[in-house]
């Protein structure tokens, strides 16, 4: 599902443009499997983007460029998201049709749904269960305010980029986990992003995402906690927070952040089944983006949300080039990428 398209390549460049890192991705499409060619990571100076808004256009098309050049990256076109509170993803039900005619019901629709004027609007959805032949059909509903796309594709043309594809952050993440964890697309399962302000919560059932939730707290809060309660800088916290060991030092900060976190899962799955009597209890949860890297959170989630909680792997399903990463640490990088991955596996045909 994306909000637009400009038409298909052989090679996808996925573009993460994240409130600390910015990382990217190119992928091979080849005829029997996609292989990861190209891996790059560069930072953001810190405020120029925050909670997903871009307060500094030119630093952030600057640092954008500057990534291009250093992985020697030539394509122009590039897939990116977005995503927060100003993007609607919502499952509801129509009459059923064919999908070429449901556009203006399904527009109808949006206008119960969205809480923002539909005129403003990108609009979207896919029919979940197209062969099915009941009278009414599931259609996932996507709507992101016109603004938010348009800030994205100028800061693309600012740095010399076009958007091939405007995809929606959870949906990215949805395909990166198909490919890598398919049994997580059978029963109930919660994938966890925690990226540098927001932590993204995306349940699915059967495969199909059925909910998703954004909450303000991220990597700068544990930075931030370190910083503030342990009168270290903010290097020395980020290295304790990118560290290989749990830490006495750390694990108080890890275990209160860690609730709140899965909190907000608890709180997401039973929103979810009190809207919904087909929809049972959370069997399994995966993590992933730079919070995963914190050793004990995974653990603290598991042992909060009484389930197992994997520390998820882009590239356990993806074949990777020799050099694809080239002087960079894998181990430490391979966290961060799952949404440019899921980004750079989407082709237009």
């Amino acid at each position: 599902m994306a909000l637009f398209g400009l038409g298909g390549s052989k090679t996808t460049v996925g573009l993460d443009i994240g409130s600390g890192l910015i990382k990217l991705a190119v992928i091979e499409h080849g005829k029997t499997e996609p292989v990861l060619g190209k891996v790059a990571v560069a930072p953001v100076l810190a405020d120029a983007i925050v909670e997903g808004e871009i307060m500094d256009p030119g630093v952030v098309a600057d640092a954008i460029r500057g990534l291009f050049q250093t992985a020697g990256v030539k394509q122009k076109k590039v897939v990116v998201a977005v995503g927060g509170r100003d993007v609607i993803i919502k499952k509801i039900q129509v009459d059923r049709m064919k999908e070429s005619e449901a556009f203006d019901v399904v527009r109808w629709e949006a206008q119960q749904h969205v809480p923002f004027d539909i005129e403003g609007v990108e609009l979207d959805f896919q029919v979940l269960d197209p062969d099915a032949e009941g009278v009414q059909m599931d259609v996932m509903l996507v709507a992101a305010k016109r603004e938010l796309v348009e800030n994205k594709t100028a800061l693309l043309v600012e740095a010399g980029l076009a958007a091939a594809i405007v995809d929606v952050d959870s949906f990215a993440l949805h395909n990166a986990f198909e490919l890598n964890y398919p049994e997580a697309m059978q029963g109930m399962a919660a994938l966890i992003h925690i990226g540098h302000e927001v932590t993204n919560i995306n349940i699915l059932q059967n495969g199909i995402p059925v909910l998703t939730r954004d909450l303000n707290v991220g990597t700068r809060r544990f930075r931030e906690d370190l910083q503030r309660e342990r009168g270290i800088g903010s290097e020395d916290a980020d290295r304790t927070l990118q560290g290989f060991e749990r830490t006495p030092d750390l694990d108080p900060y890890v275990a209160s952040r860690g609730e709140e976190i899965a909190v907000g899962v608890e709180r997401a799955a039973a929103f979810l089944q009190s809207a919904s009597r087909d929809v049972g209890a959370i069997e399994r949860a995966y993590c992933s983006g730079g919070g995963a890297r914190i050793p004990g959170l995974a653990d603290t989630l598991g042992q909060r949300l009484r389930m197992p909680v994997e520390v998820a792997d882009p590239l356990k399903g993806l074949r990777v080039k020799e050099d694809a990463f080239g002087a960079l640490n894998v181990d430490e990088v391979a966290p961060l990428l799952m949404l440019a991955i899921g980004l750079a596996l989407r082709r237009q045909n």
